[in-house]
């Protein structure tokens, strides 16, 4: 019963994070509100949870495959690939190198409910706000970013070390503030998550390889799968949803969300005292 409960827990932790990975709705907030409700049971240390991120941005990689495989095909030969492949280390290493300097403070007093809500909640408000604010675009195409742009949509990443901010979303919405074109600002959000969850994959399996039993492969590979599938169709639907309806919809989910999220951990305070 043991293990059907950690399969039944990795399908559901699973399906969450392929539906929320590429929404500006964060993923990793989902997940930690989901275990809360469910008390659903997998791998210990976040092992699951980035193994499943893993598959998720997999899906990119077979969504994306031809674009990809032809822009590193023109590196030594096209100026544009070329700059677009630099930007892309270049927009990884803030974040990555704060994640790594960080990982135990994050992990030990960010790692909240009450943080992942309230961030929901700002997170909305901050979509709001942007969509408002944004201008007539000025670059509509990933491989025309100046590498100054790349590192501030880089930059822009780091703030989603924070549960509840959404990687997507801070990415996204820094792109649009700098003058992106909505499915440029996506896409480039995508083609961002691969480096850095590859990144974040191989830590957290180095780290807490020791802590995994046997079945917990059987666990990690179903969450792996599951994640797969359901991001790959919500990623391709995403992209067309958002070049015509904006992001409005994602910032008002994220702030019912979070404020739902406030109102059942406080009232849980209160009955429990």
């Amino acid at each position: 019963m043991e293990l059907l409960w950690k399969i039944v827990s990795a399908v559901i932790l699973a399906l969450v994070e392929g539906v929320t990975e590429f929404l500006p709705v964060s993923s990793t907030g989902h997940m930690i509100l989901v275990r809360e409700l469910l008390d659903l049971d997998v791998p210990p240390g976040g092992v699951f949870e980035i193994f499943i991120q893993f598959g998720a941005i997999l899906s990119i990689c077979l969504i994306y495959f031809d674009y990809l495989w032809n822009v590193t095909k023109a590196v030594p030969f096209n100026e544009n690939a070329r700059r677009f492949a630099i930007g892309l280390v270049v927009a990884f290493l803030p974040a990555a190198f704060l994640g790594v300097l960080l990982s135990d403070f994050i992990t030990e007093y960010l790692f909240s409910k009450y943080v992942v809500a309230v961030m929901l909640i700002v997170g909305g408000v901050a979509i709001i706000y942007i969509e408002r604010l944004v201008k007539i675009p000025q670059y509509y195409s990933v491989e025309d970013f100046p590498l100054s742009l790349y590192l501030k949509i880089g930059l822009c990443q780091c703030l989603a070390l924070v549960p509840g901010v959404s990687r997507s979303g801070a990415t996204i919405m820094g792109s649009l503030l700098m003058k992106v074109e909505r499915s440029a600002a996506a896409e480039f959000s995508f083609f961002l998550a691969i480096p850095t969850m590859f990144g974040a994959s191989a830590y957290s399996l180095y780290k807490h390889w020791d802590e995994l039993h046997q079945e917990d492969f059987l666990v990690l590979g179903i969450g792996f799968v599951v994640a797969f599938i359901s991001a790959y169709y919500v990623a391709k639907m995403f992209l067309s949803f958002v070049s015509t309806n904006g992001f409005g919809v994602f910032a008002w989910y994220r702030i019912i969300l979070g404020s739902v999220m406030l109102g059942y951990l406080f009232t849980k305070e209160v009955i429990l005292v």
